[in-house]
C-alpha cells in the first residue's frame, strides 16, 4: 500500500510541476504572439512564439493525462500518458540515430533553416532578439560568415536597396570593447563591402553554425548529460506509470474477486 501511494504521488507531483511549466510556456508564447506589431513570421520553424505555444501545449496535454490519471486512478488516462511517452521516447531515439548517421544532411538542413531565419530578420521581433542573442553569445555573424547577411532585404548590397543598413550587418555582430559604456549600433555599417581582414577589426566574421557545432563538441559531456538525463526522466516516468497501472489493475481484480465471493456467500 505504501509503495502504491509513493508511486501515485510521485507521478502526480512530477507531472504537476511540468504542467505548471507548460502553462507558463503557453502564456509567454501567447503574449509574445499577441504583442507583435506585425504577424509576418507565421511558421513554426522560424517563429519562437509559435514554438513556445506548440511545445507548451504538448507538455500541457501529456502532463494533464499523468496528473489526473494518477490522482483519480484513471486507467484510460494513464494508458494515454504511458503511450504518448513511449512514442516520444521512440521518436527521440530514432532522431538521435538518424542525426548521427546523416550528420552532414542534418547540418545542411540546419544551415538552410538558419539562412531562412536571417532572411526573416527585422520582420519578427522575437526572431530578431533570438538571432541577436546567439550572435552575441557565440561572438559570430551570419551562418557561415558575415556575408550571409546579404540575403536579408535590409542588409543586401543591391543598388536599389534604400535601407541605411545596406551592405552592413546587425549590431550584434560587432566586437564590443571591455568597459564600453556607449555602444555604437551602426558599428556594422557597410562592413560587407570590406575585406574579411579589414572587417575583423570591427565585427565578428566567423559564422554561427561552426561556432555552435564547436561549442557542442567542446561541451559534449554537458550536452550528453542533459540528453541522458532527459531520457532517464522519461524512462523513470514510463516505469512508474506502468507500475501504477499494474497495481490499479491488481487492486481492481482483488476488489472484484472479494465482491464476487461475498455475493456467493450471502443468502
Amino acid at each position: 500500500m505504501r509503495t502504491y501511494r509513493a508511486i501515485k504521488y510521485t507521478i502526480f507531483v512530477c507531472c504537476y510541476i511540468f504542467w505548471v511549466a507548460s502553462a507558463v510556456l503557453i502564456a509567454v508564447g501567447t503574449y509574445a504572439k499577441v504583442a507583435k506589431e506585425r504577424d509576418v513570421v507565421d511558421t513554426l520553424t522560424v517563429d519562437p512564439a509559435l514554438l513556445l505555444i506548440s511545445v507548451g501545449s504538448l507538455m500541457f496535454m501529456i502532463t494533464f493525462f499523468g496528473c489526473f490519471g494518477a490522482l483519480r486512478n484513471g486507467i484510460v488516462l494513464l494508458k494515454m500518458f504511458l503511450g504518448i511517452l513511449l512514442v516520444i521516447l521512440f521518436l527521440q531515439i530514432t532522431a538521435a540515430v538518424i542525426g548521427f548517421i546523416f550528420s552532414k544532411t542534418v547540418l545542411q538542413r540546419t544551415e538552410l533553416l538558419m539562412l531562412k531565419a536571417i532572411m526573416r530578420y527585422r520582420e519578427d521581433m522575437d526572431l530578431e532578439n533570438l538571432i541577436d542573442f546567439v550572435q552575441k553569445k557565440f561572438r559570430c555573424c551570419g551562418v557561415e560568415s558575415y556575408t550571409d547577411w546579404s540575403k536579408n532585404a535590409y542588409f543586401n548590397c543591391s543598388e536599389d536597396n534604400p535601407s541605411l543598413e545596406a551592405c552592413g550587418v546587425p549590431f550584434s555582430c560587432c566586437i564590443r570593447e571591455a568597459g564600453e559604456s556607449v555602444f555604437n549600433t551602426m558599428c556594422g555599417y557597410e562592413t560587407q563591402t570590406m575585406e574579411e581582414k579589414t572587417a575583423e577589426g570591427s565585427i565578428h566574421t566567423v559564422g554561427c553554425l561552426g561556432k555552435i557545432v564547436g561549442w557542442a563538441k567542446q561541451n559534449v559531456l554537458l550536452v550528453g548529460g542533459l540528453a541522458v538525463g532527459l531520457l532517464c526522466l522519461e524512462i523513470c516516468m514510463i516505469s512508474l506509470a506502468a507500475a501504477l497501472l499494474r497495481q490499479i489493475k491488481n487492486t481492481n481484480q482483488e476488489t472484484n474477486l472479494t465482491e464476487t465471493v461475498r455475493m456467493k456467500r450471502s443468502p
